[in-house]
């Protein structure tokens, strides 16, 4: 059984899928989630499905070990981010080398990088009216966005889809996809 460390910082939507659909499979587990935020929504998840959870402070986690060695006691063996706002350290990317993935709600290369989360993404995207938009699930690197592409899902941008609607069908391309890649990219990797 391998473990999975998920991280994330908001609601946790991504997270419940993730977790939903992992409690059907007997080759991955989802043993901690990670949060930067004591009020986000994605801890009420964790508690609701009995999963321990790590609330990390910025000192420790960009001046200290990064959680290196409590991820190691918790035999992590890949770790998932998921709607994640904090760069991540070299520390942890040095200690889950091409085991640690992300999810990004544009089509990189294009709109991504350092403030690209969210809305904003949804937003500049509608601004230069795209056609299209998507989502791309990446290894992480020491650069916002910019690490090896995994996966690229695609939807079409209506001339009447707002940041909201543009969200929704961004959302839908997430929670269908992300957890099959994370699957795929662990039973490869390990």
């Amino acid at each position: 059984m391998k473990r999975i460390a998920i991280f994330a910082s908001g609601a946790g939507s991504n997270a419940a899928k993730i977790i939903e659909y992992f409690s059907t499979r007997n080759t991955i587990e989802v043993a901690v989630i990670v949060c930067n935020k004591p009020d986000a929504g994605v801890l009420k998840i964790a508690a609701d499905h009995d999963i321990p959870t790590i609330l990390i402070g910025k000192e420790t986690f960009f001046r200290g070990d990064a959680y290196v060695a409590e991820l190691k006691s918790l035999n992590i063996d890949f770790i998932v981010l998921a709607g994640f706002l904090w760069k991540i350290p070299q520390q942890l990317i040095a200690a889950y080398p091409n085991k640690m993935i992300n999810i990004h709600p544009a089509l990189l290369p294009k709109y991504g990088g350092k403030g690209m989360y969210g809305n904003k993404v949804h937003e500049t995207v509608i601004a230069n009216k795209e056609k299209e938009s998507g989502i791309t699930i990446h290894f992480v690197n020491e650069h916002f966005d910019e690490g090896e592409h995994i996966f690229q899902a695609t939807c079409s941008i209506d001339e009447t889809d707002d940041a909201a609607t543009l969200a929704a069908k961004i959302h839908l391309l997430e929670h269908e996809h992300f957890p099959k890649v994370i699957e795929s990219v662990v039973d490869e990797k390990n």
